[in-house]
């Protein structure tokens, strides 16, 4: 199974699909949505998952957002040269 990826500044779309279910969407695509049960705001992300239940819409929306975020990937080498290749290298002598 393949997942769409969007680029990080392409914001989520709200739209109000029933009285009680936010659904976001980016660049078309389903994001997520919120649904209230009478009491909190329960928010979940495209795959289904639970991000949390929430007293405000505004506080799940911005978990939504933040669950939808790209995440940065930790770098795998360190940009140190070993000290053999720090060095000048020494000119041939004739």
């Amino acid at each position: 199974m393949s997942m769409t990826t969007f680029p990080p500044s392409d914001p989520l779309t709200w739209k109000q699909a029933d009285a009680d279910v936010h659904v976001a969407t980016r660049s078309g695509e389903f994001a997520g949505f919120i649904e209230f049960d009478g009491t909190t705001h329960l928010a979940r992300d495209q795959r289904g998952t639970e991000l949390g239940a929430f007293d405000s819409l505004d506080d799940a929306r911005e978990a939504l957002e933040a669950a939808c975020a790209p995440k940065r990937r930790a770098r795998t080498f360190s940009f140190a040269l070993p000290r053999a290749l720090r060095r000048r290298p020494r000119r041939a002598r004739a």
